[in-house]
């Protein structure tokens, strides 16, 4: 098993920064950690969990939703088993409740929808005042 737990969330005026984190522990010795492509997704309130961005493995390799693009950036630091999002420019539609999710599938699968989703974190609050 691997728990995730994310941090960073808060308030920010638009414009804005934050970055947020997402922690694995658990079954992530050994470099287990880095066999998992690593997701964000968002749920605003009464909307559905929408896909923000993923990274390879390696992390060389990212994906991101039109909506973010050019604004947040999406890295991993193996060593440390952990996950970033780097959200610039924020704007108020970008309030929502922001989940990490590890999957055993390729960063492309997650990007598309069609991935294995094996873990999810329990999330963090973004609000976005205008």
């Amino acid at each position: 098993q691997v728990q995730l737990v994310e941090s960073g969330g808060g308030l920010v005026q638009a414009g804005g920064s934050l970055r947020l984190s997402c922690v694995a522990s658990g079954r992530t010795s050994g470099g287990a950690f880095a066999q998992y492509a690593m997701g964000w997704f968002r749920q605003a309130p009464r909307k559905e969990r929408d896909f923000v961005a993923a990274t390879s493995w390696s992390g060389e390799t990212t994906y991101y939703a039109d909506s973010v693009k050019g604004r947040f950036t999406v890295s991993r630091d193996n060593a440390k088993n952990t996950v970033y999002l780097q959200m610039n420019n924020l704007k108020p539609e970008d309030t929502a409740v922001y989940y990490c999710a590890a999957s055993s599938s390729h960063a492309y699968d997650i990007f598309r929808g069609t991935a294995n989703i094996n873990y999810w974190g329990k999330g963090t609050l973004v609000t976005v005042s205008s």
